[in-house]
């Protein structure tokens, strides 16, 4: 088999902690109009970020969440398309009293974003510039306090706990978190934005959660690559 580079070996390795990849356009419950809430995802990245994200790597976040499906709620109680919880959104309204129902599609993608830049102002001071992404992204699904954990652990084996890469070294020993998800879902998150184009369409493959959870990894791992192989982006030697 050809090595993957690139965005290719990313997506391998999410793939390898369990998330699942569909074609953009199809779902088992129909198609999803990946393109309905891009002027949210503009309005309130504007809002919140300035130019210090592209829009598009929120629309890229809420495809990992949700797959753009706005009335989904997981098995945790998470909700909507940034996929929060009523207790974290409840704190969120506290601040911002304009937002409205948790399940209405523009307050949850303001909701999302503004959630995200509270974890992008903590990590300003405590994360290299270059991983700082990287770095809310990982809060956001695992909580703060999660990656402070695996800075203290990295700083204590005298490594470098501002660079992501060794968050991922860590990882494996840091108590009480489920880092498979958090490195996929971090992971995922840079892949899906590689496959928009300029305007936000989506141009590739997507990865999304795993909607039921229950397939196998080496199951998730063969449909992935079989879908690369459908797409001529991955060859057998």
């Amino acid at each position: 088999m050809k090595q993957p580079s690139g965005l290719l070996a990313l997506l391998f390795s999410c793939a390898a902690l369990a998330v699942v990849a569909a074609q953009p356009g199809t779902q088992s419950i129909g198609p999803i109009d990946y393109e309905r809430y891009d002027t949210h995802f503009q309005k309130y990245s504007e809002r919140y970020f300035g130019k210090d994200v592209d829009w598009r790597f929120f629309k890229a976040q809420a495809i990992v969440e949700s797959n753009m499906r706005p009335t989904i709620v997981s098995s945790a109680g998470a909700r909507g398309l940034m996929q929060l919880t009523p207790p974290t959104y409840a704190d969120i309204r506290k601040r911002n009293k304009e937002f409205g129902d948790i399940l209405n599609p523009e307050w949850n993608i303001a909701a999302g974003i503004w959630y995200a830049h509270e974890h992008w102002i903590f990590w300003e001071g405590e994360a290299d510039k270059k991983f700082r992404r990287q770095f809310m992204l990982g809060s956001y699904n695992a909580g703060r306090a999660t990656l402070v954990r695996a800075q203290k652990l990295a700083a204590g084996e005298k490594l470098n706990e501002r660079r992501w890469p060794t968050i991922e070294k860590v990882a494996p020993r840091v108590p009480n978190w489920r880092y498979k998800e958090t490195l996929a879902y971090v992971g995922s998150v840079f892949a899906n934005m590689s496959s928009l184009d300029k305007k936000g369409r989506v141009k590739g493959p997507t990865i999304s959660k795993d909607e039921k959870g229950l397939v196998a990894l080496s199951d998730k791992l063969r449909q992935f690559l079989g879908l690369f192989k459908r797409l001529k982006l991955w060859d057998d030697d």
